[in-house]
């Protein structure tokens, strides 16, 4: 399997206030991504400079975690935002997260929408859109963090942003590419093993098999660990070591 390079990224920064939530400091080491949550669904300034600091410590590449304005929902939850307002929610996010990495010498590497807002915006084309013209707004040149199969990068593609395609190890799939909504059953991949086994065949095959049993065809630049996950420390773990052990190359994109 050698020639075969994928980053691993993880959801993280997202405790906020008096509640913990992941376990960010034994993550951060073993993930060459780290998507840190900008303060709406979760983090706080605190959080932030703190999460940033641990990623510049470990090498680790920074990005934007924007969601829906959701603490209570911890930006789960679809909300009937506009267009307008979803691309001002991405500016405002993005700005408050480049102001700490400037703070510490660290270059903002991408964005990936978070949660609800993501989900939605993998169908949506105003959404989708309404993100990129954020993202664009603040650097041009900052790349999207968002499934192959959806919207955004069609949007990130039409309106000339990088794109870095994700793949998620905790998340099972529809078979339209999208992911299963998390009310239904089966929706989270629980077992260590069949994570693994479906990571390695996304990065070496492109493919996944989806909920009904067909296989898609997905782009795996990067693989997604969810950090509120209870398991996410060991899935890390064991995807990483899988995947060096198979001759892929773990780096950022």
């Amino acid at each position: 399997m050698s020639g075969y390079r994928v980053d691993l990224n993880c959801d993280l920064g997202e405790s906020f206030g008096p509640y913990r939530i992941g376990m960010d400091e034994k993550i951060i080491p073993l993930i060459t991504s780290a998507n840190v949550a900008c303060g709406f669904h979760g983090g706080d300034p605190n959080v932030m400079e703190k999460t940033v600091a641990l990623c510049r410590k470990s090498g680790v590449s920074v990005g934007a975690h924007p969601g829906f304005h959701d603490l209570e929902g911890f930006g789960r939850r679809n909300l009937a935002a506009s267009p307008a307002e979803v691309k001002n929610d991405v500016i405002y996010q993005i700005g408050a997260l480049s102001a700490f990495c400037r703070a510490q010498g660290v270059k903002l590497h991408h964005v990936k929408p978070h949660g609800a807002l993501y989900n939605m915006a993998a169908k949506d084309e105003k959404l989708a859109t309404a993100i990129c013209e954020g993202i664009r707004a603040v650097d041009e040149n900052l790349p999207l963090l968002a499934p192959g199969s959806s919207a955004m990068v069609r949007a990130a593609k039409k309106l000339g942003i990088p794109v870095i395609c994700e793949v998620f190890a905790d998340r099972a799939y529809m078979p339209d590419g999208t992911l299963v909504p998390r009310k239904q059953p089966g929706a989270m991949i629980e077992e260590e093993s069949l994570a693994v086994k479906r990571v390695l065949r996304m990065v070496t095959e492109g493919k996944v098999q989806a909920i009904d049993g067909t296989d898609i065809e997905v782009q795996a630049d990067s693989v997604c660990v969810h950090g509120d996950n209870e398991k996410a420390l060991c899935f890390v773990e064991r995807i990483r070591a899988a995947l060096e052990g198979a001759g892929v190359e773990v780096c950022s994109p």
